[in-house]
Protein backbone atom coordinates (compact mmCIF):
# COMPACT_ATOMS: atom_id res chain seq x y z
CA UNK A 1 0.00 0.00 0.00
CA UNK A 2 1.51 3.48 -0.91
CA UNK A 3 2.09 5.97 1.80
CA UNK A 4 0.31 9.37 2.58
CA UNK A 5 3.85 10.54 2.61
CA UNK A 6 7.08 9.55 0.46
CA UNK A 7 9.91 10.96 0.67
CA UNK A 8 12.52 9.57 -1.94
CA UNK A 9 15.82 10.36 -2.29
CA UNK A 10 15.48 13.94 -1.88
CA UNK A 11 19.03 16.45 -1.50
CA UNK A 12 19.65 19.57 -0.45
CA UNK A 13 22.73 21.58 -1.62
CA UNK A 14 23.70 25.10 -1.01
CA UNK A 15 26.52 27.29 -2.56
CA UNK A 16 29.73 28.47 -0.69
CA UNK A 17 30.84 31.45 -0.71
CA UNK A 18 34.34 30.27 -1.77
CA UNK A 19 32.88 28.47 -4.29
CA UNK A 20 31.14 24.16 -4.54
CA UNK A 21 28.34 23.48 -2.06
CA UNK A 22 27.53 22.17 0.94
CA UNK A 23 25.39 18.92 1.04
CA UNK A 24 22.93 19.23 3.73
CA UNK A 25 21.36 15.88 3.08
CA UNK A 26 21.52 12.79 0.18
CA UNK A 27 19.47 10.03 -0.68
CA UNK A 28 17.05 10.79 2.39
CA UNK A 29 13.99 8.55 2.28
CA UNK A 30 11.06 8.25 4.67
CA UNK A 31 7.00 7.77 4.79
CA UNK A 32 3.93 8.64 6.86
CA UNK A 33 0.64 7.02 6.61
CA UNK A 34 -2.03 9.11 6.64
CA UNK A 35 -3.38 10.52 10.10
CA UNK A 36 0.11 10.05 11.49
CA UNK A 37 1.89 12.64 13.75
CA UNK A 38 5.83 12.54 13.13
CA UNK A 39 8.15 14.52 15.00
CA UNK A 40 11.64 14.90 13.56
CA UNK A 41 14.39 15.16 15.80
CA UNK A 42 18.28 15.87 15.61
CA UNK A 43 20.93 18.61 16.21
CA UNK A 44 20.88 22.09 14.25
CA UNK A 45 22.39 21.73 11.05
CA UNK A 46 21.16 18.27 9.83
CA UNK A 47 18.43 19.69 7.92
CA UNK A 48 15.25 19.31 10.05
CA UNK A 49 14.14 23.03 8.93
CA UNK A 50 14.74 22.53 5.15
CA UNK A 51 13.04 18.93 5.09
CA UNK A 52 9.85 20.78 6.25
CA UNK A 53 10.20 23.04 3.70
CA UNK A 54 10.49 20.51 1.17
CA UNK A 55 7.08 18.84 2.89
CA UNK A 56 5.46 22.87 2.17
CA UNK A 57 6.85 23.40 -0.90
CA UNK A 58 8.67 26.43 0.23
CA UNK A 59 11.90 24.91 -1.43
CA UNK A 60 12.03 21.96 -4.01
CA UNK A 61 14.79 19.09 -3.47
CA UNK A 62 17.98 18.93 -5.84
CA UNK A 63 17.46 15.26 -6.27
CA UNK A 64 14.44 13.21 -5.44
CA UNK A 65 10.96 13.59 -5.12
CA UNK A 66 7.98 14.02 -2.12
CA UNK A 67 4.99 12.86 -2.42
CA UNK A 68 1.80 13.48 -0.61
CA UNK A 69 -1.28 11.67 -1.61
CA UNK A 70 -0.40 10.03 -4.62
CA UNK A 71 1.27 13.66 -6.02
CA UNK A 72 4.18 15.21 -6.27
CA UNK A 73 5.14 18.46 -4.59
CA UNK A 74 6.00 21.01 -6.71
CA UNK A 75 5.20 23.87 -4.61
CA UNK A 76 2.94 25.32 -1.82
CA UNK A 77 -0.32 24.98 -1.61
CA UNK A 78 -3.33 25.59 1.14
CA UNK A 79 -3.40 21.41 1.42
CA UNK A 80 -0.84 21.74 3.83
CA UNK A 81 -0.31 24.51 6.37
CA UNK A 82 2.52 25.70 8.05
CA UNK A 83 2.97 26.86 11.80
CA UNK A 84 5.70 28.73 12.85
CA UNK A 85 7.91 29.12 15.51
CA UNK A 86 6.85 32.91 14.82
CA UNK A 87 3.12 33.38 14.75
CA UNK A 88 3.15 35.76 11.93
CA UNK A 89 0.23 37.33 12.24
CA UNK A 90 -1.56 40.34 10.25
CA UNK A 91 -1.47 43.28 13.64
CA UNK A 92 -3.87 45.10 11.55
CA UNK A 93 -6.77 42.28 11.69
CA UNK A 94 -8.65 40.63 14.29
CA UNK A 95 -8.33 37.05 15.58
CA UNK A 96 -11.42 36.46 13.48
CA UNK A 97 -9.93 38.73 10.48
CA UNK A 98 -6.47 36.23 10.35
CA UNK A 99 -8.37 32.73 10.66
CA UNK A 100 -10.92 34.34 8.31
CA UNK A 101 -8.17 35.49 5.81
CA UNK A 102 -6.90 32.16 5.49
CA UNK A 103 -10.28 30.70 4.92
CA UNK A 104 -11.60 32.70 2.62
CA UNK A 105 -7.84 32.04 0.69
CA UNK A 106 -8.94 28.55 0.79
CA UNK A 107 -12.73 28.79 -0.56
CA UNK A 108 -13.01 32.26 -2.02
CA UNK A 109 -16.77 31.31 -3.50
CA UNK A 110 -17.65 31.52 0.18
CA UNK A 111 -19.65 34.09 1.48
CA UNK A 112 -18.55 36.39 4.39
CA UNK A 113 -20.93 34.66 7.06
CA UNK A 114 -20.00 31.63 6.16
CA UNK A 115 -16.03 32.47 5.79
CA UNK A 116 -16.53 34.17 9.61
CA UNK A 117 -18.51 31.20 10.36
CA UNK A 118 -16.12 28.55 10.07
CA UNK A 119 -13.17 30.52 11.40
CA UNK A 120 -15.19 30.73 14.42
CA UNK A 121 -15.16 27.39 15.12
CA UNK A 122 -11.50 26.27 14.59
CA UNK A 123 -11.06 30.29 17.18
CA UNK A 124 -13.53 27.83 20.01
CA UNK A 125 -11.37 25.20 19.14
CA UNK A 126 -8.07 26.40 20.38
CA UNK A 127 -10.14 28.13 23.08
CA UNK A 128 -9.90 31.80 22.19
CA UNK A 129 -13.86 32.60 22.12
CA UNK A 130 -14.28 35.54 23.59
CA UNK A 131 -11.02 36.91 21.93
CA UNK A 132 -12.15 37.21 17.96
CA UNK A 133 -12.35 40.33 17.87
CA UNK A 134 -9.12 41.29 19.63
CA UNK A 135 -6.16 42.64 17.46
CA UNK A 136 -2.78 40.96 18.22
CA UNK A 137 -1.25 44.03 19.84
CA UNK A 138 -4.10 42.85 22.55
CA UNK A 139 -2.86 39.11 23.26
CA UNK A 140 -0.52 37.08 25.36
CA UNK A 141 2.11 35.02 23.32
CA UNK A 142 0.25 32.10 24.27
CA UNK A 143 -2.68 33.68 22.75
CA UNK A 144 -0.96 34.67 19.36
CA UNK A 145 0.02 30.87 18.86
CA UNK A 146 -3.53 29.60 19.48
CA UNK A 147 -4.40 32.15 16.14
CA UNK A 148 -1.78 30.39 14.51
CA UNK A 149 -3.28 27.39 15.02
CA UNK A 150 -6.44 28.09 14.64
CA UNK A 151 -5.48 29.62 11.48
CA UNK A 152 -3.35 26.61 10.23
CA UNK A 153 -6.10 24.55 10.92
CA UNK A 154 -9.22 26.31 9.26
CA UNK A 155 -7.92 25.73 6.30
CA UNK A 156 -8.43 22.03 7.12
CA UNK A 157 -5.21 20.90 5.82
CA UNK A 158 -3.96 17.35 4.43
CA UNK A 159 -0.88 18.02 6.31
CA UNK A 160 -0.18 20.03 9.68
CA UNK A 161 3.51 21.43 9.27
CA UNK A 162 4.84 22.52 12.69
CA UNK A 163 8.28 24.45 12.67
CA UNK A 164 9.39 24.17 16.81
CA UNK A 165 5.69 26.16 16.95
CA UNK A 166 6.02 26.28 20.77
CA UNK A 167 9.49 26.67 21.60
CA UNK A 168 9.30 30.18 22.37
CA UNK A 169 6.73 30.03 25.01
CA UNK A 170 6.62 29.58 29.00
CA UNK A 171 6.40 25.67 30.11
CA UNK A 172 2.46 26.22 31.21
CA UNK A 173 1.51 27.88 28.27
CA UNK A 174 3.76 25.43 25.79
CA UNK A 175 2.03 22.22 27.92
CA UNK A 176 -1.35 24.18 27.15
CA UNK A 177 -1.01 24.10 23.49
CA UNK A 178 0.66 21.33 23.43
CA UNK A 179 -2.66 19.52 24.50
CA UNK A 180 -4.49 21.61 22.24
CA UNK A 181 -2.74 20.42 19.43
CA UNK A 182 -2.97 16.45 20.74
CA UNK A 183 -6.49 16.98 21.36
CA UNK A 184 -7.70 18.67 17.75
CA UNK A 185 -5.18 15.79 15.95
CA UNK A 186 -6.86 12.70 17.61
CA UNK A 187 -9.91 14.30 17.03
CA UNK A 188 -9.73 15.34 13.31
CA UNK A 189 -7.38 12.71 12.04
CA UNK A 190 -5.05 14.84 11.53
CA UNK A 191 -1.92 13.89 9.50
CA UNK A 192 1.35 16.10 11.48
CA UNK A 193 4.99 16.77 10.91
CA UNK A 194 6.65 18.75 13.58
CA UNK A 195 10.21 19.87 14.33
CA UNK A 196 11.88 19.65 18.00
CA UNK A 197 14.50 19.66 19.90
CA UNK A 198 12.37 18.69 23.09
CA UNK A 199 12.62 14.62 23.99
CA UNK A 200 9.50 14.86 26.10
CA UNK A 201 7.81 16.76 23.59
CA UNK A 202 8.09 14.35 20.89
CA UNK A 203 7.63 11.56 23.68
CA UNK A 204 3.97 13.03 24.20
CA UNK A 205 3.19 13.83 20.71
CA UNK A 206 3.94 11.47 18.18
CA UNK A 207 3.30 8.26 16.91
CA UNK A 208 6.89 8.22 14.83
CA UNK A 209 10.00 10.08 15.88
CA UNK A 210 12.54 10.31 12.56
CA UNK A 211 16.52 10.72 13.96
CA UNK A 212 18.31 12.34 12.11
CA UNK A 213 22.69 12.32 12.25
CA UNK A 214 24.39 15.33 12.55
CA UNK A 215 25.26 17.47 9.20
CA UNK A 216 26.15 18.15 7.11
CA UNK A 217 25.65 15.21 5.01
CA UNK A 218 22.99 14.52 7.43
CA UNK A 219 21.11 10.49 7.33
CA UNK A 220 17.83 9.62 8.82
CA UNK A 221 19.88 7.25 11.56
CA UNK A 222 16.55 5.10 12.45
CA UNK A 223 12.27 5.90 13.05
CA UNK A 224 10.98 4.99 16.21
CA UNK A 225 7.88 3.93 17.25
CA UNK A 226 6.33 5.32 20.42
CA UNK A 227 5.44 2.35 21.98
CA UNK A 228 2.82 4.14 24.49
CA UNK A 229 -1.27 4.21 23.92
CA UNK A 230 -2.25 6.68 21.37
CA UNK A 231 -4.35 8.02 24.19
CA UNK A 232 -1.91 8.97 26.54
CA UNK A 233 -2.14 11.46 29.06
CA UNK A 234 0.73 14.11 29.85
CA UNK A 235 0.20 13.13 33.98
CA UNK A 236 0.51 9.47 33.55
CA UNK A 237 3.57 9.93 31.20
CA UNK A 238 6.19 9.03 33.77
CA UNK A 239 4.16 6.22 35.11
CA UNK A 240 4.18 4.25 31.72
CA UNK A 241 6.68 1.34 31.80
CA UNK A 242 7.97 2.52 28.26
CA UNK A 243 8.75 6.05 29.38
CA UNK A 244 11.83 6.22 30.54
CA UNK A 245 13.06 3.15 28.10
CA UNK A 246 11.90 6.01 25.34
CA UNK A 247 13.34 8.52 26.96
CA UNK A 248 16.85 7.06 27.55
CA UNK A 249 16.82 5.90 23.59
CA UNK A 250 16.38 9.56 22.24
CA UNK A 251 18.88 11.03 24.85
CA UNK A 252 21.43 8.58 23.72
CA UNK A 253 20.88 9.05 20.32
CA UNK A 254 21.04 13.13 20.42
CA UNK A 255 23.79 12.81 22.91
CA UNK A 256 26.13 10.58 21.45
CA UNK A 257 24.65 8.12 18.52
CA UNK A 258 23.87 11.64 16.28
CA UNK A 259 27.30 12.07 16.18
CA UNK A 260 28.96 8.68 15.23
CA UNK A 261 26.42 7.17 13.43
CA UNK A 262 28.15 7.64 10.04
CA UNK A 263 31.27 6.62 11.03
CA UNK A 264 29.41 3.33 12.53
CA UNK A 265 26.93 2.79 10.22
CA UNK A 266 25.82 -0.87 11.23
CA UNK A 267 25.65 -3.74 9.10
CA UNK A 268 22.34 -3.67 6.96
CA UNK A 269 21.22 -0.49 7.25
CA UNK A 270 19.60 0.45 4.49
CA UNK A 271 18.77 4.70 3.21
CA UNK A 272 15.98 3.47 1.42
CA UNK A 273 14.54 1.58 4.46
CA UNK A 274 15.69 3.51 7.74
CA UNK A 275 15.14 1.06 10.95
CA UNK A 276 12.37 1.33 12.39
CA UNK A 277 12.56 0.42 16.33
CA UNK A 278 10.41 0.36 19.07
CA UNK A 279 12.61 0.99 22.73
CA UNK A 280 10.68 -0.79 25.19
CA UNK A 281 10.72 -2.13 29.15
CA UNK A 282 11.10 -5.73 28.42
CA UNK A 283 14.75 -7.01 28.07
CA UNK A 284 15.52 -7.19 24.28
CA UNK A 285 16.63 -9.89 22.80
CA UNK A 286 20.27 -8.31 21.66
CA UNK A 287 22.18 -5.46 23.20
CA UNK A 288 20.59 -2.06 23.58
CA UNK A 289 17.46 -1.00 24.69
CA UNK A 290 15.63 -1.20 21.51
CA UNK A 291 14.05 -4.14 19.19
CA UNK A 292 13.42 -3.19 15.40
CA UNK A 293 10.35 -4.07 14.46
CA UNK A 294 10.51 -3.54 10.97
Amino acid sequence: MNKFISIESIARRYPKAGGGSTTIFEDLWFSMDRGEFSCIIGHSGCGKTTVLNVLAGLELPDDGVTVVDGRAIEGPSLDRAVIFQSHALLPWRSVLGNVAYAVASKWPEWSTEKVNAHAMRFIEKVGLKGAELKKPAELSGGMKQRVGIARALSIEPKILLMDEPFSALDALTRGSLQDEVRRICLETGQTAFMITHDVDEAIYLADKIVLMTNGPQAMVAEIVENPLPRDRRRVDLHKAADFYPLRNHLIDFLVTRSKTFKDEIPQGYDKRRPPVVRPCAAPPTTPGDARKVA
